[in-house]
């Protein structure tokens, strides 16, 4: 599928206020905890555009290296580090510094002082640097005669071995590496280990800006090398090192390649998700999903195999895969015809039988047109925290699933509905076939996903708004103050192209609203 349009933005993040707004709408089920839907403000933005895009406040076009914009973002499970890949093969990673400075704190030292403490808000947490390193290259499949892409396209964390170590799979098109950066501290002078490096302490940056999830440009405001082309020190994959050391890529840090997932898919992948057993995960290409042991690269299982005996009978296609976060059997993946299926790894080794086909059959009774089973082709697929929902993405709309229920959603949030007359221009232009990438909080009371014009919607589960909040991840994110007066999302649209589509003029006699389709957040 085609994401053609893309433009390059600043990686921004929203945290939650500590103050809440105003209380839920009457007949809204209200949360367990707190009893008002929390105000989000703009918290921190790691790295920076340069000074042609910063100094107009919008993306122009006009930034110089395709291979600085993001492509895949995660956190791990404590939210503790944050990693970015992007088009370069790169792998960025940043790590929590708000719990340091409250550690060097000194304790309140009058009652006076520890009550403005008990009355003080608790400060959203602050992410600065840590170290970067080359996870992939651009190669080239001799037998296919096919260029393969170094643009990393997935990332997860894995399970720490040691309190200094961390582990995390990164994939671009064809290839799943495990990778391990370690902390190291060499004895310098006096046999003292350095101290560890001071940087600038930034605005503070939620967990929650793991829901601006996109192709985002990203610039490192403390170290050169992430503006260059390969990580400081870095030694080739094909050197005889690369299983010993990936070279020094942080002040105090080194990484390893200690796995290489390698010729088990023909296709493009699209996911990898970890098992909650710690020991396996799987990686889902167009037609098959394999199951790997992260201990050994030269055997995998195929599970589930969708490619026909005669291809011209295909009739869909696998789009995303992920693991129930508590059972290690379950595995949900989601379908280009807007199914979603729960297959059990203990029934048998080929999993073609379904435990569950989630599919919104209250779609299936309205009138079909060209572009529906295009708009319903499921693009992203994620597992509430409890593991009791089932979040999707499709191109209209945000889609709650209880696991118990496989008939109907249990909620539909509205993200695209107001492009739905414009269907056919956005066929016209590829932009139908754009995919979106959703998320769900720990607690699994907010969820979101991204948007066109560097907008992304979040929406509360205790709220009955299915509209949700429009947020908008820019080098001014404060403009999204005008969202809330303005049916129109996406009014922030390419200067001097204005798209109308085949329908003629509205009914209303007003013109069209200018869409910046290239400006998009998955």
């Amino acid at each position: 599928m085609s994401n053609a349009g893309r433009r390059r933005r600043s990686l921004t993040s929203i945290a939650p206020s500590p103050v809440s707004s105003s209380s839920f709408p009457s007949g809204a089920r209200e949360p367990q905890a707190p009893s008002q839907l929390p105000r989000w403000k703009f918290s921190q933005v790691l790295g920076e555009l340069p000074l042609a895009a910063a100094g107009e406040g919008h993306d122009n076009g006009t930034l110089q290296d395709d291979g600085d914009t993001i492509s895949a973002i995660e956190f791990d499970g404590r939210g503790e580090h944050l990693a970015a890949g992007d088009h370069a093969g790169r792998v960025i990673l940043f790590r929590r510094t708000d719990d340091e400075s409250h550690e060097q704190q000194q304790p309140p030292s009058s009652r006076a002082e520890l009550e403005r403490t008990d009355h003080a808000a608790a400060a959203p947490p602050a992410y600065a640097y840590m170290a970067e390193f080359q996870s992939h290259e651009q190669e080239f499949d001799v037998l296919h005669s096919l260029e393969i892409s170094e643009k990393v396209k997935k990332l997860r964390w894995c399970a720490r071995p040691n309190s200094s170590s961390l582990c995390m799979l990164a994939t671009n098109d064809r290839t799943v590496k495990l990778w391990k950066v370690s902390e190291h501290r060499s004895r310098k002078g006096n046999g003292q280990p350095p101290p560890r490096r001071s940087t600038p302490t930034p605005a503070s940056l939620s967990e929650i800006a793991l829901l601006g999830e996109g192709d985002s440009s990203v610039r490192n405001g403390y170290y050169y090398e992430w503006a260059s082309k390969k990580a400081r020190n870095y030694l080739s994959p094909d050197s005889a090192e690369h299983s010993e050391k990936a070279g020094e890529v942080g002040e105090g840090y080194s990484a390893k390649c200690r796995r290489v997932f390698a010729r088990a898919h023909v296709y493009n992948i699209n996911s990898i998700s970890n098992n909650c057993d710690g020991e396996t995960f799987v990686s889902a290409d167009d037609l098959r999903i394999n199951l790997w042991h992260l201990e050994v690269t030269d055997q995998c299982f195929n599970i589930v195999d969708m490619k026909p005996a005669d291809m011209e009978d295909l009739v869909e296609v696998i789009t995303s895969a992920e693991f129930h976060p508590s059972s290690c059997s379950l595995l949900a993946f989601g379908s280009s015809r807007g199914f979603v299926r729960l297959v059990d790894l203990r029934r048998s080794a080929l999993c073609d039988r379904n435990v569950r086909i989630f599919q919104d059959r209250a779609n299936s009774v309205q009138p079909r047109t060209l572009f529906t089973e295009i708009i319903s082709c499921i693009s992203d697929v994620k597992f509430t925290g409890d593991g009791k929902y089932l979040l999707t993405r499709d191109y209209m709309n945000l889609k709650l699933w209880d696991l118990r229920v496989e008939s109907s959603p249990v909620a539909t949030y509205k993200v695209h509905e107001f492009l739905r007359p414009k269907l056919s221009e956005l066929y016209n232009n590829d932009c139908i076939f754009d995919r979106f990438s959703c998320c769900s909080s720990k607690g699994g009371d907010y969820f979101a996903t991204g948007s066109y014009s560097n907008t992304f919607k979040v929406f509360s589960r205790a709220a009955a708004n299915p509209n949700g909040t429009t947020l908008e991840a820019s080098a001014n994110p404060y403009r999204i103050q005008s969202f809330a007066k303005s049916q129109g999302l996406l009014s922030n649209f390419a200067r001097g192209i204005q798209r109308k589509g085949q329908d003629g003029q509205r009914s209303d006699g007003r013109d069209d609203t200018k869409r910046n389709m290239a400006s998009k957040k998955d």
